[in-house]
């Protein structure tokens, strides 16, 4: 099926007016010369490609760490529904049968790949090997220090699913950690109280990821410049941050795009179980209790947790927040597709990948969702 006259976000990262083809599940030709009479037409509609969030625990009353299947396929169907045609979800600081227990439900939807949920392309394992210092909404007892045989276990157990893990560079080993599990899978600062020569240790060793940019690390201070700058001096390193609009403000995120530049950011949501369900709601996140208040998620003691948001919306926010709107897209597919080693079969509109789309309003006020070349 081929479909014309859309403004179409190309894989050069920029918008063109023309057709695309959708064949088999995948893209066939895109910005062809010649089209069919009879193909569809979108009336100058924006297509993207579908969503690609790679830090979110939860929807919908389900959390990824809980190890039910029926919730994880729930999640997977609320993502859809929002656009974000592939995810990988984060589990939490927890003990080791319990994270693997959540990763044998990913595997399982993986090879399932139930129709009408998004596709699930790896897991962000985030926890146990974090400060406690910055332990944010992260259980303070299953915090350990880095242990690759263990973290080696349950990437080999679920099939090598985990496509980014996450260290605190300060702990004891993090710089050996890294330069074995570079190896298996992207590595990620987060959750840290390092200064700057721990941080620039760890990326020296092999770490290209941030999680939650600003969240759970030191802020930037000119004789203690910390993780940012170690990161921002390295131009493997891309940072996520998360843009709801509560965790960090519209200028923080407009400063971070100006650091790294629009190929080196990835938006995530990092929403909970909360995410989709009335404000007032009382959760549990990593086996803490957690309320939703005015559209923000907080520990019983104030502490800020998980989002309540989606990355449709956190797209939708940064491009409001003046965030160029191809950065912006850019953001929300290519690099995540990267971040998780999935950029071969997602995160552009190109000839072989899947054909996950959305088609928008100019606006960003609508969207229709597109998996594998059908409507959901």
């Amino acid at each position: 099926m081929f479909y014309k006259n859309a403004r179409i976000f190309a894989s050069d990262f920029q918008f063109h007016m023309g057709a695309f083809e959708v064949r088999d599940g995948v893209f066939g030709a895109v910005l062809p010369e010649a089209v069919p009479e009879d193909a569809v037409d979108l009336q100058g509609a924006t297509v993207i490609p579908g969503l690609v969030d790679v830090h979110s625990h939860g929807n919908s009353g389900a959390d990824f760490s809980d190890g039910d299947y029926e919730g994880l396929k729930t999640m997977a169907g609320f993502y859809a529904r929002c656009g974000v045609t592939s995810f990988a979800p984060a589990s939490m600081t927890l003990p080791y049968e319990v994270l693997s227990k959540a990763f044998a439900t990913a595997k399982q939807l993986r090879e399932e790949s139930p129709e009408g949920c998004a596709r699930l392309m790896g897991i962000q394992m985030e926890g146990p090997y974090f400060s406690y210092k910055k332990r944010g909404a992260q259980n303070p007892d299953y915090l350990k220090e880095p242990d690759f045989e263990g973290f080696r276990k349950l990437y080999e157990d679920c099939g090598g699913l985990v496509r980014i893990v996450d260290v605190a560079p300060e702990l004891p080993g993090a710089v050996e950690f890294v330069a074995k599990a570079k190896e298996l899978c992207t590595v990620s600062i987060a959750h840290t109280d390092s200064d700057y020569d721990h941080a620039k240790a760890a990326i020296d060793a092999g770490v290209t990821h941030l999680t939650h940019l600003y969240n759970a690390m030191p802020g930037i201070h000119h004789r203690n410049p910390g993780v940012i700058p170690a990161a921002v001096e390295n131009p493997k390193v891309r940072a996520e941050i998360i843009c709801d609009g509560e965790h960090i403000h519209p200028a923080s995120v407009r400063l971070a795009f100006s650091m790294f530049g629009g190929d080196r950011m990835i938006l995530v949501s990092d929403s909970g179980r909360c995410a989709g369900q009335p404000d007032g709601t009382q959760f549990e996140l990593g086996g803490q209790q957690c309320w939703l208040r005015d559209g923000v998620a907080r520990l019983a003691d104030g502490t800020i947790a998980c989002s309540a948001t989606n990355l449709w919306t956190c797209l939708r926010n940064v491009i409001s927040w003046n965030i160029p709107e191809e950065d912006a897209v850019r953001a929300a597919t290519y690099n995540p597709a990267c971040a998780i080693g999935a950029a071969d079969k997602i995160g552009t509109i190109e000839t072989g990948k899947y054909a996950d789309f959305l088609v928008c309003s100019p606006d960003y006020s609508s969207k229709r969702v597109f998996i594998g070349g059908k409507e959901i």
